[in-house]
């Protein structure tokens, strides 16, 4: 399993709402402005599925980054499981008039761990960018 995390400047209902809706998930979801988020649809419940795309603004390569919830539990956690059989758990929590996320996934076998732990990273810090200037 590889960790990321992040400690957010805002309250959890709005972490977690950012979080979960398909306008907002256009605005974050990418490690970088070479790359943006043109769609998104989230069915955020136990069983319920997910796919946002993920494309580089040059046109050069784009996929879905899609799964199925396996565990949904409002404003504490999340869990699903991605297309490639992928488990990954979200947890947020609220501290110091902050929220805090902490996120584990499988390593896919492509891509070196590390480099995979830093564009999720570079992902996530992007939502915390988001939440904290909105």
């Amino acid at each position: 399993m590889i960790h990321i995390q992040t400690k957010i400047q805002a309250p959890l209902a709005a972490v977690w709402d950012a979080y979960n809706n398909p306008g907002d998930i256009q605005q974050w979801n990418h490690p970088s402005p070479e790359w943006h988020c043109p769609s998104s649809e989230n069915d955020l419940r136990t069983g319920g599925s997910f796919k946002s795309r993920m494309e580089a603004r040059d046109g050069s390569f784009g996929f879905d980054f899609e799964g199925v919830y396996t565990e949904v539990l409002p404003m504490q956690s999340i869990k699903y499981r991605l297309a490639d059989n992928r488990d990954v758990a979200i947890r947020f929590s609220e501290a110091d008039n902050a929220t805090l996320m902490d996120i584990d996934f499988e390593a896919e076998t492509t891509n070196p761990v590390e480099i995979q732990q830093q564009g999720w990273q570079a992902i996530l810090d992007s939502f915390k960018n988001h939440v904290e200037n909105k």
